[in-house]
């Protein structure tokens, strides 16, 4: 039995993500000894989460897409009112003495709900199309306005990619470009201040101890780090605390200062094979539904890791996104593993088929 669970499992899959896990926590111990405890735990609970979901009949819970999309709405509602505040923001529920982010947690589940939608009407209109997006918008705006840009716009990229991937006609988003370039100055007032002053900054990165802080600080401990880094727990930005969010939106800066070089393209080597495997599991999808989350599934992962690094590095504005695996979090690993659960599944089932042909 347990020989059969061993092979039962997608090591070319679960490999990378392990590497990315086991980075997070040894960075994670150099920096505080509380963050590394509850990392562990989250990550005992991700795994659980990933074992379950990978064994799940996805095709059950695609039955219950609608009122997945309806959870969603209602909890992102809620949890302006009633939600959990930190730092200006209401993004969590305290559960059982644990807060989870549903913004995160639902990332997965609303892919099934898209992956769903999509394969029902198998078609590239401009009705299929509109509708996809009059189905966003309420939960992009509800999740902007807790405040939380950078997942909003996960969610708003990650629709998009999967459509234009999935084959929709070009113009459509040529269209949908124009309409959000005439729409911008209209959005960039709604910003908050410190949304809008990121943005400014990353254009205008003149103000060291001001605006510019953290996106100068995070360039600096990627640089110092050099080929092996200064050691755990010796980089001088992130042991001083002069690197803010060291544990989450810039724990690559963290580990480029600790680890150094190697430690940050071992980050990019992992998240290489991850993607590469998921590529490999879209093309092998004959379903329309399994292709699209797989699809889905491939932009969450990547969009992330993207744009958390580019940030990391200066070459993006900082949004508040964090690094899938790596960063500290409970909601953000969970999300995570259960998302590559489904792609497992999703690769089970597959491979079965392909085994009785």
């Amino acid at each position: 039995m347990n020989r059969r669970f061993y092979f039962d499992i997608d090591w070319a899959l679960i490999t990378p993500i392990m590497v990315l896990a086991t980075l997070s926590l040894v960075t994670l111990f150099s920096i505080n000894i509380e963050l590394f405890k509850n990392q562990l735990l989250f990550l005992i609970i991700g795994i659980i989460a990933f074992l379950f979901f990978s064994k799940v009949n996805y095709s059950i819970i695609k039955l219950y897409s609608f009122p997945i999309y309806i959870a969603s709405v209602v909890s992102f509602v809620l949890v302006l009112f009633i939600g959990i505040e930190s730092r200006g923001s209401s993004r969590w529920f305290e559960i059982l003495g644990f807060r989870f982010q549903f913004s995160e947690i639902f990332k997965p589940f609303l892919a099934i709900s898209l992956s769903s939608y999509l394969g029902s009407k198998e078609s590239y209109s401009l009705k299929t199309f509109f509708i996809v997006f009059c189905l966003l918008v309420p939960l992009a705006f509800l999740i902007f306005m807790q405040p939380d840009l950078g997942n909003a716009l996960i969610y708003g990229m990650v629709v998009v990619l999967t459509l234009l991937a999935y084959g929709f006609p070009k113009r459509f988003f040529l269209g949908l470009l124009v309409l959000g370039f005439l729409a911008f100055p209209v959005v960039f007032r709604f910003l908050h201040d410190y949304q809008r002053e990121r943005i400014l900054t990353f254009l205008n990165p003149s103000d060291p101890l001001g605006l510019s802080y953290n996106i100068i600080q995070s360039v600096i401990s990627v640089g110092s780090g050099m080929l092996f880094g200064r050691g755990l727990g010796l980089g001088t930005q992130s042991s001083l605390r002069f690197l803010p969010e060291l544990h989450t939106d810039f724990i690559f800066a963290t580990i480029s200062e600790q680890l150094g070089f190697v430690g940050a393209i071992t980050i990019v080597l992992a998240f290489f094979v991850l993607l590469y495997r998921i590529l490999k599991i879209i093309s092998h999808q004959e379903e329309i539904f399994s292709k699209i989350f797989s699809i889905a599934a491939f932009f969450l992962i990547f969009i992330q890791f993207f744009v958390n690094i580019g940030m990391n590095i200066g070459m993006l504005p900082i949004v508040g996104i964090t690094l899938p695996f790596v960063s500290y979090g409970g909601s953000s690993l969970l999300s995570s593993f259960i998302l590559i659960g489904l792609i497992s599944a999703i690769n089970k089932k597959t491979s079965q088929v392909l085994e009785i042909r």
